[in-house]
């Protein structure tokens, strides 16, 4: 089994480059679709946020409101470690249970966002980042998700700088062009390096058995 840890900043693509490799084939593990399933309305994790946040924190239908208690914990360092404490454990779980789950011979894609703030490149075979210029990050922001020109500076500029991601990168995929050009630069990754890398790793397993 080859694992990938697929990283990028805001409207870098990562979420195309996600898309495209479950289409071809691999098992993808979404970081964020996990971090909202473990404190879905019933689950213990939201019953441990309501306990230490109070009941504040839930929107009138019964979810968490997400925007709400982000915005209490990221100006509050201990509430965010408590938040982390309450969360990273069942959010680390649920990813292992899902990994697990996966076909040994797969190809098993963990989507993170914060891979290199977490500083987390250790955990696997292969870290692609996916990068674009932050003028064309700040453009698309700006046409496609209605922000401020300021507004989307600041969140770009909040996460971890080109530098830092170009450090832990085994894989670079340029996306300042077309979404044409980025897809098929995704599947010569896939079908020049990752499906023969894991074909590598799964022949020496058998040769250990």
């Amino acid at each position: 089994m080859l694992t990938i840890g697929l990283t990028g900043g805001i409207a870098s693509g990562k979420s195309t480059v996600s898309r495209e490799l479950a289409r071809l084939g691999a098992v993808v593990i979404d970081a964020d679709e996990i971090a909202r399933a473990v404190v879905a309305p019933g689950t213990p994790g939201l019953a441990a946020v309501v306990d230490a946040f109070g009941p504040e924190v839930l929107r009138p239908d019964g979810a968490l409101d997400r925007p709400g208690l982000g915005r209490r914990v990221f100006g509050d360092p201990a509430a965010l470690r408590l938040l982390g404490e309450l969360t990273h454990p069942l959010i680390g779980a649920e990813t292992a249970r899902r990994q697990a789950a996966a076909p040994p011979e797969a190809v098993v894609v963990h989507d993170v966002a914060l891979i290199v703030e977490n500083d987390l490149a250790g955990r696997y075979d292969v870290v692609v980042v996916v990068g674009a210029d932050e003028d064309v990050r700040l453009g698309r922001l700006v046409r496609d998700r209605g922000m401020s020109p300021e507004d989307a500076l600041a969140r770009i500029r909040a996460q971890a700088s080109d530098a830092r991601r170009r450090a832990i990168a085994d894989v670079w995929l340029d996306n300042s062009g077309t979404p044409e050009e980025l897809l098929a630069t995704v599947r010569r990754l896939w079908e020049e390096r990752l499906v023969p890398e894991n074909a590598r790793l799964l022949a020496q397993a058998r040769g250990r058995a």
